[in-house]
């Protein structure tokens, strides 16, 4: 193993219970237990160096390594890592969590498999396994087994269970491939069936799941592979028992170099989620849209309607009380490691419009198995109630702003989005005097956002009321409907966008100072919103051209996180980035010939 910092050229894994990070040499540095938001018991991400000695981690070294390769196998989530040593030997480490149907529904368990198979010659492997407890503070109990270790830390039981004896779990213990090595990360349980048969028989099913549920998908007919990598990793986002949608997976990587905008992503913002819900309502996978609509339900109900959170845990908690982890140095030792987000005290008033826009869903969706009505209806109204009440508030914003409030132009938009929604609402359901009241008040509030979030000074729509900084929402005016793409001030403002924000193809969320400084890395998901304005406006070569170019930005496996450097091309932030990876769906959609205009 080498002593290499860490990066994100990693590839993700996981089964809407769990979820595991694998770096390009085959190292799982990250994944929490027994959840997708639970304790990172391999945690090396968070740390300084991938050395020898790191916590951590979950290895499979190989001895005289030479060189090294990593995939997708095609249209599922199980990834294969190839080493090949300097004498011409090779292994193959096959990574996968089991995800697949019987007849009572999907068995998706807190497990981790790892196949380590020979390739040629006769390859040496060591393996690796040191987790920590208590986000790096500690490490677990361990009790050995024959084929197997046992880990205990406080509620948390786990085991690792080979289809080798145990001493090839020894670090310093040496060990020739000369046959399939399983390696079984899961619960504190007997496994009953022999390893290996069990491992061979997952992945089979795993393997048809995944390509099963593609083959149900509305895929372009353009960049379909990218399409398909996109959906499946937002499905890994999900946590499958409450249908909630993760931001990303991880927490703390920094969005910009030392700059300790280090945030934890691990939680279910409305706002974005309402963006997941849209891209997939796009591909057809009714399921996972289902679910997150079943979670906004509840979450709603519990909820008081004036006082709507930005951000939720994956449960539905509404305490994310925010703190720190000295233990764990951070990614490349770039501090701090946040736990929970004090982002969930904030007033972000366009949440309103998000949920609205994101249940409007089922009223209309025949697909759904249960279509809303009326009772459904009168809950929205509350929300709508607040969406309205708190229009040209100040308020911390789509960006979180921690240190000011403004009146947010993009928060506005969003109120009245919903408000217009929930007109269209009452007139499908034949609630003549609701559509009234609902459009009256939306007519209203769209004349006065026109009115204030025009800056004369600046010939183009700005980021907030009173201001004259530019903001990269101002791209999504067509798509809330606010304007038409065509309307002269739109075009005046994303010739503005692109004479300030725009960098190569690469865009920029703002570029005045904020409570950390002036933001140098561009925000991957604004880079999206750059393509699809392009195309509103009629630009499509060059919004094709853009898009290609910003495929060209992902990593190996296909995946984006949340930030890219424009001077070195890096990717920062948290990931794998659901917002990122939703970009890549619908500018695909939207620039794509069609399947009748090819074949």
């Amino acid at each position: 193993m080498t002593g290499a910092v860490g990066n994100l050229e990693l590839a993700v894994i996981g089964n809407c219970e769990v979820a595991a990070l694998i770096d390009h040499l085959g190292r799982i540095v990250w994944c929490c237990l027994p959840r997708l938001d639970g304790d990172p018991v391999l945690c090396a991400l968070l740390t300084e160096q991938l050395g020898d000695s790191v916590d951590g981690v979950f290895g499979v070294g190989l001895k005289n390594q030479q060189s090294a390769g990593q995939s997708y196998v095609r249209n599922t989530a199980i990834v294969e890592t190839l080493l090949y040593d300097s004498s011409g030997g090779g292994i193959k480490i096959t990574d996968f969590a089991p995800r697949f149907r019987t007849r009572t529904g999907v068995h998706h368990p807190m497990s981790i498999v790892r196949m380590i198979e020979p390739l040629d010659g006769a390859p040496i492997i060591n393996v690796r396994f040191t987790p920590t407890a208590a986000y790096g503070a500690g490490r677990p109990q361990q009790k050995w087994g024959s084929h197997h270790i046992s880990f205990e830390a406080g509620q948390l039981r786990y085991r690792l269970t080979s289809s080798a004896p145990t001493v090839a779990l020894q670090a310093d213990s040496p060990v020739i491939v000369n046959e399939p090595i399983v390696l079984i990360l899961g619960p504190d349980t007997e496994v009953e069936e022999a390893p290996l048969a069990l491992a061979r028989r997952w992945l089979e099913q795993t393997r048809e799941y995944w390509q099963e549920w593609i083959r149900g998908l509305a895929i372009p007919f353009d960049w379909q592979e990218a399409v398909i990598r996109a959906a499946i990793t937002l499905k890994l986002c999900t946590y499958e028992d409450t249908g909630a949608v993760l931001a990303a997976l991880t927490t703390s990587i920094p969005e910009i170099a030392g700059s300790e905008r280090n945030w934890d992503y691990r939680y279910c913002w409305l706002r974005d989620s309402f963006f997941v819900v849209q891209a997939l309502n796009r591909l057809g996978a009714t399921n996972t849209m289902e679910a997150y609509l079943r979670f906004l339900d509840q979450t709603v109900a519990r909820s008081d309607a004036s006082d709507l959170q930005p951000l939720y845990g994956i449960t539905g908690q509404s305490r994310l009380e925010e703190r720190t982890e000295p233990a764990l140095a951070g990614f490349r030792g770039m501090g701090p490691v946040r736990i929970g987000n004090l982002a969930y005290e904030q007033r972000q008033y366009d949440v309103y419009g998000s949920v609205i826009l994101a249940a409007r869903q089922l009223f209309f969706d025949q697909r759904l198995k249960k279509i809303a009505g009326e009772a459904q209806f009168d809950r929205l109204e509350l929300l709508g109630e607040q969406a309205y009440a708190s229009f040209e508030k100040p308020d911390a914003g789509p960006w979180e702003f921690r240190g000011r409030e403004r009146i947010h132009t993009f928060s506005c938009v969003m109120c009245w989005a919903g408000v217009e929604r929930l007109a269209r609402i009452a007139r499908h359901l034949g609630l003549r005097d609701r559509w009234a009241v609902w459009s009256e008040r939306a007519t209203d509030m769209r004349a006065r956002v026109l009115e204030r979030s025009w800056s004369k000074q600046r010939g183009a729509f700005v980021g907030a009321y009173d201001a004259d900084d530019l903001d990269a929402t101002a791209l999504l005016l067509p798509e809330l409907g606010l304007v038409e793409a065509t309307d002269p001030r739109f075009i005046a403002t994303l010739q503005a966008i692109e004479g300030e924000l725009v960098d190569g193809d690469l865009v920029h969320r703002y570029r005045h100072r904020d409570d950390f400084g002036a933001p140098a890395n561009s925000f991957t998901m604004c880079s999206f919103w750059y393509v699809n304005a392009l195309a509103a406006v009629g630009r499509i070569a060059e919004a094709r051209a853009c898009f290609q170019r910003l495929l060209a930005r992902r990593n190996v496996v296909g995946l984006f996180s949340e930030d890219i450097d424009p001077v070195s091309g890096e990717q920062w932030g948290n990931f794998p980035q659901t917002y990122s990876m939703v970009g890549i769906v619908t500018s695909a959609v939207r620039l794509s010939r069609s399947w009748e205009e090819i074949l």
